[in-house]
C-alpha cells in the first residue's frame, strides 16, 4: 500500500515557484505555465489524511481533464495539456481567493446546517419543510473563501465578497454566470450517465492577460457530490440514505470514529484493508462518473515517471 505520491520535491528546468495545496503541488515554470501534480493525498474537513490512496491522483486529474474538455465551449479554462496520468499543464493564473460552490440538493453541509436550524447559507435562503437530500426549487451558489493549507475554508455571502473587495462585481457576474452555466452541462453530464450532479465546486483565475479562466479541478468525486438517478425518489420517499459517488462516504466513516477536523480530535487509524477499500470506491467512481474503464497508471516508481514524462514534455515545448 505504499506506492502511492503524497509530496513531490522536483526541480524543473526553469522553474521559479512551488506552492502545495491540500490535495494538488503546482509548480511554476518561467512565466506563463504550471504544472500541477495530483497527488493520492486524501483531504477530509480541511484535514490531511496520513495515508495516500493508490490511484486517487490519477483519476482526480484524469476525471477533471475530461470535464473541462467537455465544457470548454462554454467556459474557458487553464488546461494545455496532460502528460503523465497525475500531471495537468496549464496556463499560468492569478487565482480568485473565492470558491464557487452551487448546490442543487440540501446535502452534505447544507443538509448539517439546515439540521443545525440554520435557514440562511452564504446569505442565500433555504425554505422551511426540507428534507436532506431534496431538491432546492433552483441550484444555489454558496461560495467560500479560499483557505490556506491547513485552515478552514469559510462560508461567505455575494454581499460581503463584495463588500471586502475580494472580487470586483464585475467578475463576480461572470464568475456566477459561469458557475451556472458549468453546473447545468456537468447535470447534463451525469444525467448521461445515469447520475444526479448534487453539488459541487469551481475555482477561477485570469491569465496574464486578464482573462478569467476555470482552474483546478471539475466535477471530481473530491469537489462535486453525485447521487444514482435510480432510486432516487424511492429512497427519497423512504427518508433512508442516497447511495452517494462522492468523497462523502470518507467524511462520514470519520464522522462515525468521532472526527470532524474539530479542535482536540484525533484522525482514526486508516487499515490498510480501509485505504484499499477507498481506493476501489475512487475506481468506481471513476468509471460511472465517465463512463470509461479506469486504466491504472504504472506504480513501480511513480516519482520517476511523473518526473521523466514532465521533463520531457517541457523539453519538446
Amino acid at each position: 500500500m505504499n506506492r502511492t505520491i503524497t509530496k513531490t520535491n522536483f526541480n524543473f528546468p526553469n522553474q521559479t515557484n512551488v506552492y502545495k495545496g491540500k490535495v494538488r503541488e503546482v509548480y511554476t515554470i518561467g512565466n506563463d505555465k504550471l504544472v500541477m501534480i495530483a497527488t493520492d493525498r486524501l483531504s477530509a474537513f480541511d484535514v490531511i489524511m496520513p495515508k495516500g490512496i493508490p490511484y486517487k491522483g490519477q483519476i482526480l486529474n484524469q476525471i477533471a481533464t475530461k470535464m473541462m474538455k467537455y465544457t470548454e465551449d462554454l467556459v474557458p479554462n487553464w488546461l494545455i495539456d496532460t502528460p503523465d496520468p497525475n500531471v495537468a499543464i496549464g496556463h499560468l493564473c492569478k487565482p480568485f481567493k473565492v470558491e464557487m460552490v452551487i448546490r442543487g440538493y440540501m446535502s452534505g453541509h447544507s443538509a448539517r446546517e439546515y439540521k443545525a436550524g440554520k435557514r440562511i447559507l452564504c446569505g442565500v435562503e433555504m425554505p422551511d419543510g426540507l428534507n436532506e437530500n431534496d431538491a432546492f426549487k433552483s441550484p444555489i451558489i454558496t461560495p467560500a473563501t479560499k483557505a490556506e493549507m491547513g485552515n478552514h475554508d469559510e462560508d461567505i455571502s455575494r454581499e460581503d465578497i463584495l463588500k471586502r473587495g475580494i472580487v470586483s462585481e464585475e467578475d463576480y457576474i461572470i464568475l456566477e454566470d459561469y458557475t451556472r452555466k458549468l453546473f447545468k452541462r456537468g447535470s447534463e453530464i451525469a444525467e448521461s450517465q445515469g447520475l444526479i450532479l448534487v453539488d459541487t465546486k469551481y475555482e477561477f483565475g485570469k491569465t496574464i492577460d486578464g482573462k478569467i479562466v476555470l482552474i483546478d479541478e471539475i466535477h471530481t468525486p473530491d469537489s462535486s457530490r453525485y447521487f444514482y438517478a435510480d432510486g432516487y425518489e424511492d429512497l427519497q420517499s423512504k427518508r433512508q440514505p442516497q447511495k452517494q459517488l462522492s468523497k462523502e462516504f470518507v467524511r462520514q466513516w470519520l464522522i462515525k470514529n468521532n472526527f470532524q477536523g474539530l479542535e482536540g480530535q484525533k484522525v482514526p487509524n486508516m487499515s490498510d484493508k480501509y485505504v484499499k477499500s477507498v481506493s476501489n470506491r475512487y475506481i468506481e467512481l471513476y468509471e460511472n462518473i465517465t463512463g470509461d474503464i479506469f486504466e491504472k497508471g504504472d506504480l513501480t516508481n511513480i516519482h520517476s515517471r511523473i518526473e521523466a514524462n514532465v521533463l520531457n514534455y517541457l523539453s519538446d515545448s
